[in-house]
């Protein structure tokens, strides 16, 4: 597996991120297609884009309070 995945995936879990996010993201950066729409929350939706960017930038925004 990517290195790249695997720490940010870890890095992810550790800061507390949505899960939501965390699986957009996984699934953005692997270049799975997206949920069907009814699925698709706002969380899922901003970690599939930034997957598919393999952004990290916007990892605060999504930490579990």
């Amino acid at each position: 597996m990517n290195q790249f995945y695997y720490d940010a995936v870890t890095k992810m879990e550790s800061m507390g991120v949505d899960d939501e996010y965390i699986l957009g993201w996984q699934a953005g950066f692997l270049h799975h297609p997206e949920r069907e729409e009814q699925r698709i929350t706002e969380a899922y939706e901003a970690g599939y884009a930034d997957g598919g960017e393999k952004n990290l930038d916007n990892l605060d925004k999504w930490v579990k309070s």
